[in-house]
């Protein structure tokens, strides 16, 4: 199915029709962001896979919901965002997952999760793991805080065994008692293409040693863990990306906030679809920073938006 996607030009972006693609595997959790007065689906993975879809990428989202009102309420949803559920599946042992969201000064906001949710108990079968490794996935995305249940570890871990041509995206999304050193640092040696906050930096600096300055960061990190591309997003400030051997920092776009919940899950999406494009690293930032910025000018994780917006932005 051809689909429209964005190229660049001698600097500026156009829309052109795409080609068949390999899809990409999303690994993780499909929460409610449960907000002081409404409730809204989210999660990164699923944020991720939905503006992903938007770019033009086929989004294979393995995770779980609960057999209650809310599942089958995420299910209609997901559906309804144009994604497959092939590999969505239901579960009675836990309830649908749910993270509180607290929004703080500054555009900084708090999740609370409840856990165990119903992603903690996703399972993969041999089957399944057959049928994924023979459409040769271009990619596998994957966070911190699935992994940090044991058995979603185990899936990532199969996943990691029976995909290893893909490209493995790690978007750190730490989380307050949801993460360990140890576990970050693992998924750190395992990935290609890493993205995070300036805040998650501070955390990797105390893990690992690497440095504080974001350009220092990208490189002692790309050369000690062979990451072929990573970025560090800076809020308002737009982001620093190193993108195959290529180092930019580029100033964010100036929106009036509705809220940032799934800002971030956008722009991870653009900088894979630039990867993806051959871009340079100027034009995955430029790019990236459009689609975080309109999306945090938007109510919830997963608003309406187009490629023509994000061009026009």
């Amino acid at each position: 199915m051809a689909v429209p996607t964005l190229q660049t030009e001698n600097g500026n972006l156009y829309l052109q029709t795409g080609t068949n693609q390999r899809p990409i595997v999303v690994l993780g959790e499909v929460p409610w962001d449960i907000f002081e007065h409404s409730r809204r689906l989210g999660g990164a993975p699923l944020n991720f896979a939905a503006h992903a879809s938007r770019l033009g990428h086929e989004a294979l989202l393995i995770s779980a919901v609960g057999a209650d009102s809310p599942g089958e309420e995420a299910l209609e949803a997901i559906r309804g965002l144009g994604l497959s559920t092939t590999f969505l599946q239901k579960t009675a042992r836990f309830h649908t997952g749910a993270a509180h969201v607290h929004p703080g000064p500054d555009n900084q906001t708090r999740f609370v999760i409840e856990r165990p949710a119903a992603y903690d108990a996703v399972s993969i079968s041999d089957g399944e793991i057959e049928w994924m490794a023979s459409q040769a996935p271009a990619w596998l995305y994957f966070g911190t805080l699935f992994a940090a249940n044991s058995a979603g570890d185990a899936v990532l871990s199969r996943l990691l065994k029976a995909l290893p041509a893909a490209e493995r995206f790690y978007d750190l999304n730490l989380r307050p008692d949801c993460y360990s050193a140890s576990l970050v640092v693992r998924l750190l040696r395992i990935a290609n293409v890493v993205k995070l906050s300036e805040e998650e930096l501070q955390r990797v600096h105390e893990f690992t040693g690497l440095p504080l300055t974001t350009e220092a960061f990208c490189r002692e990190g790309a050369g000690r863990y062979g990451w072929r591309g990573v970025c560090v997003t800076l809020g308002a400030r737009g982001c620093a990306i190193l993108a195959c051997g290529e180092y930019v920092e580029t100033e964010g776009h100036a929106v009036d906030v509705a809220d940032t919940v799934g800002a971030g899950d956008a722009f991870a999406a653009a900088f894979m679809h630039g990867l993806i494009s051959r871009w340079s690293a100027p034009e995955i930032a430029a790019f990236a920073n459009r689609v975080g910025a309109l999306v945090a000018s938007r109510h919830g994780a997963i608003p309406a938006w187009t490629l023509e917006e994000a061009v026009a932005l």
